[in-house]
Order: structure tokens, then sequence, then C-alpha cells
């Protein structure tokens, strides 16, 4: 019986890997056609991500003469990082073989290790935007990782653990309560994702003036199957990001392993759920403006001060 259990859940794990790996063009894709829409534009599909992708790895890469192996490098170890990210998530079930790794504080450690490897590629070149880029991420980085922590703390405090798995368990298999407290982790969390994701208001990911850039900046040396990977890691990170959204604040529907009519159920739910967030990431950004740079400690410090709230509120509450 244990062994079919654990068929089950090596089965469940290489779903996932499959699924997130596939969908994340399409969020990114469906989150611009969105914003197209609200735009009174017809937009370029939904599928335009994955043309994009196909017509970067039949191109040959251009490097510059300089480049060091670990500017060849950088762009597999970012992808590798962001689908282990969004693969040991608990996207579609619970206790999954890559669980145990699915720890919070960890997570944050490997999107940090991707972050680095970024940017020390591009000031690897010695470009003067990608030093610029790389500057201004990680002064982006240093504000953002600490509110994320915040509000991982606080579920981990209703939860009593650190483990993803285990907050989705103790928030999705309870009565329906609402804490006070994940409202405000909630209102951190979407600050953190716009700035980590490089979304307006902290950034603009379809900019073309150098001088406004932060991630953009930062790949500019990249061509062909590079700028693939690289492409393909960013939909991988927003969908990482509103995969731990999705954990922390709506887990209802995620199935446990083995439940094969679950499975299906989870599926369902998670295209519901990506499509609503995604719609709403692209409201979020139409309606707000992009802010200078010198006002983004001032955006994340309201990030990390409703993240401390919220942590504030269940120590004093209990909820």
């Amino acid at each position: 019986m244990e062994n079919y259990e654990l068929i089950f859940a090596i089965l469940f794990q290489l779903a996932q890997l499959l699924l997130v790996v596939l969908l994340a063009p399409l969020l990114t894709g469906w989150v611009n056609q969105c914003q197209a829409w609200l735009q009174n534009r017809s937009g370029a599909g939904v599928l335009q991500p994955y043309r994009v992708l196909r017509k970067l790895f039949n191109k040959d890469a251009v490097m510059a003469h300089n480049a060091s192996p670990l500017f060849r490098v950088t762009p597999y170890i970012v992808f590798g990082c962001m689908w282990l990210a969004a693969a040991i998530i608990p996207i579609i079930a619970v206790d999954l073989p890559f669980s145990q790794a699915a720890d919070v504080i960890a997570l944050v450690g490997v999107f940090a290790v991707a972050r680095v490897f970024l940017a020390l590629a591009a000031m690897d070149i010695g470009t003067a935007f990608g030093s610029l880029g790389a500057r201004r991420e990680m002064l982006v980085s240093f504000l953002a990782e600490p509110a994320l922590l915040m509000v991982f703390f606080t579920a981990s405090m209703i939860s009593h653990s650190t483990q993803l798995p285990r907050i989705v368990e103790a928030l999705a298999h309870h009565h329906f309560m609402l804490y006070p407290s994940l409202a405000f982790a909630a209102l951190a969390f979407v600050i953190v994702l716009l700035a980590e994701n490089a979304r307006i208001p902290v950034d603009n990911p379809s900019t073309h003036l150098e001088l406004t850039m932060i991630h953009e900046a930062m790949i500019l040396e990249y061509s062909a199957r590079h700028l693939a990977l690289i492409e393909w890691a960013s939909s991988l990170k927003l969908f990482a990001y509103i995969s731990i959204g999705i954990a922390l604040f709506l887990p209802h529907g995620i199935a446990e392993v083995g439940n094969w009519g679950g499975l299906t159920l989870a599926i369902v739910a998670l295209l519901l759920k990506m499509m609503l967030a995604g719609a709403a990431l692209a409201v979020l950004e139409i309606v707000s403006a992009k802010v200078r740079i010198f006002r983004a400690p001032e955006f994340l410090g309201t990030a990390f001060l409703l993240a401390v709230l919220g942590l504030l509120i269940h120590f004093l509450l209990g909820a």
C-alpha cells in the first residue's frame, strides 16, 4: 500500500512540475491580454508569450566578447530556481515528495539565489545600464524580502509551522474563519508581489526607456535561448508568487495526494484563481502609475508596516 501511495505522490509531483512550466507563459499572456482589453486594444492574444519563446529559441545567441562563464550559466540557474520554487509550492496537492523542501524561509532563499546571479550577470559585461539595473534590483529586494518574511511569519504563527503544506492544511481544512492578521498580510503581499515581479508602480515590464528600467536593464545583453530562459523564468516567478498568495490566503480546493477526483477539481480551481488573479493584476497596473525609484522605499516600507501590523494583531488578538 505504501508503494502505491509513493507512486501516486510521484505522479502528482510530476503533474505539478509540468503544469507550472507550461502554464506560466499563459498567465503572462492572460495579464497582457487583460491590460489590452482595459485599454480598449485588441491585444496580441494569450498565446503570444509562447510565440516569443519559440522565436527566441530558434535564434542564434550573440554574446559580448568579455562575457564570463557566469554570464552564460546564469539563465539556466535563474530558470532552475524559478521552476524549483514553483514546483515545491502546494498548488494542486499537499504532501507531495518535494513538500519537505517547501519551507517559507528556504523559498525566500531560492528567490534570492536567482536574484543574486542575475545581478552579478548584469554587472559582468560592464555596461552602464546593466550595473544600474542590478543596483536598483538589490535596493528593491533589500526592502521587499523583510516584508515577505513578515507575511510568512504571520501565516506560520497561525498554523504553527513554516512549511507551506502545513499552512495550507491548517487554513484550508478548517471551517472558514476571517483572520484580521491575514488581511493585513494579504495587502502587504500584494505590494511585495508587484515589486518583486517588476510590475507597476515599482517597474514597468513593457518599458523601453533604459533610465527607468530595473529588471529589463539587467537583461539587455542577453539574446536567443538565454533571453528565452530568462523571460520564461520571469513568467514562472509571477506564477510562483501568485501561487504563494493562493496557498496563504485562498487555499480551498487544493487536493490531497491520491485523490484523483480531487486533482481534477484542484486544477480547475487553480485555473479559475489564476484567471481572477491575473485580471486583478491587470486592473491594478492600469489604474496605477509608475513611481520614481526614490519613492520605491516608501512604497515597500508600507508593505513592511502592514505585515508587522498583521503579526502584532495576531499576538494581541490571537486571530
